[in-house]
């Protein structure tokens, strides 16, 4: 198949550190090019993909004029390059100028799904476009409109080792945006009720950082808390395996939550609040627990013990793997496609 790809503009795919969906993107690419696969991405101009790349000329999605230039962009490259099929996982306005074209087109929702732009996505494309989203939980006010598919996020297993066991004075960790909705100062709570040592990984959004430094580096005492900044795949991989537990503490509906696949890639249980994604992520009991407020946080925290690291490792290889992923997204490309020729087939007779 030729398939188009399309990812923000704001990171380059793949990302050197924070970019859940460039990290997403950058394994699709990777597992499609492997299968034999044509692929265009259509991303940030230091992406560095195995594929062919068009460089978005705007580099903002915030901004109309660049919205505008980017969707002239795809556009173009979708008229001049006969395509089978157009995957978006950037802004689906991109897509605008395409939508009525009878080319096949996927729209992949990594974040917040907006009826209005699912209806107009819908009406505009007369059925070419069907829908993706990350969880069950992102679907439930639009699931009606459209055609959709539920593809999980998943992570390239290559990059993370499985540690069967851990030290005994092995930390807790948190990794992620460290600002409020995160949960990192929960985490913190948990640390200092059980006495377990943690490390908060990640950066701090320049709109969070008084938010920081009122909640945060106040613990901060690099014995029982500990800050360690932004860290790379490398680092990443060495901290989540090195870990008791990782902590999922939300506070919002968060659409997946790609560091929960990448801990238990590792073989390490997550324990997170039943918010967003997390009860379709973690198998309660199994790979981790799924609590309700801190004081359930704390006592699967000193029960993570009865986790079996090897299931948890088994169950992203099921799951959560870029192959699993990549197969899925495979089986809704061909069944687009053969939607798209039955169709053409009908008006030509």
């Amino acid at each position: 198949m030729k398939i188009a790809i399309t990812a923000d503009p704001e990171l380059p795919v793949p990302p050197l550190h924070y970019g859940g969906i460039e990290r997403v993107v950058d394994m699709l690419v990777r597992s499609l090019v492997e299968r034999g696969h044509d692929v265009t991405l259509f991303a940030h101009r230091d992406s560095r993909p195995p594929c062919r790349l068009v460089p978005w000329p705007g580099t903002s999605s915030l901004s109309r004029a660049d919205t505008v230039r980017n969707a002239v962009t795809l556009g173009n490259a979708v008229l001049r390059g006969r395509y089978d099929l157009v995957h978006s996982f950037s802004r689906i306005a991109y897509m605008m100028p395409i939508l009525p074209l009878p080319i096949p087109k996927l729209m992949t929702y990594q974040r917040e799904i907006s009826r209005r732009s699912v209806q107009l996505g819908h009406r505009l494309s007369r059925g070419t476009l069907q829908f993706t989203a990350i969880s069950r939980r992102m679907t439930r006010e639009v699931e009606h409109i459209g055609a959709w598919h539920l593809v999980y996020n998943g992570v390239p297993l290559a990059t993370y080792d499985f540690k069967a066991s851990v030290a005994p004075d092995a930390p807790l960790v948190f990794l992620g945006r460290v600002e409020e909705i995160k949960g990192p100062h929960i985490a913190i709570d948990v640390a200092r009720r059980t006495g377990l040592p943690l490390v908060i990984a990640g950066n701090i959004p320049a709109e969070c950082k008084s938010w920081f430094e009122a909640n945060i580096a106040p613990y901060i005492d690099d014995r029982l808390i500990r800050y360690v900044g932004p860290v790379n795949d490398k680092q990443k991989n060495a901290l989540l395996g090195s870990t008791r537990a990782f902590l999922m503490p939300i506070l919002w509906e968060e659409p997946f939550g790609i560091v929960m696949a990448e801990a238990m890639a590792c073989g390490t249980p997550v324990v997170g609040f039943r918010r967003g994604a997390v009860p379709e992520v973690v198998t309660h009991g199994a790979t981790g627990y799924v609590v309700d407020d801190v004081d359930e946080m704390v006592a699967a925290v000193t029960s993570v013990g009865a986790i079996d690291r090897a299931k948890v490792r088994q169950h992203c290889e099921a799951h959560f793997s870029g192959d699993v992923i990549a197969s899925r997204y495979e089986k809704i490309y061909r069944s687009l496609i053969g939607v798209n020729k039955a169709q053409a087939a009908a008006l030509a007779n």
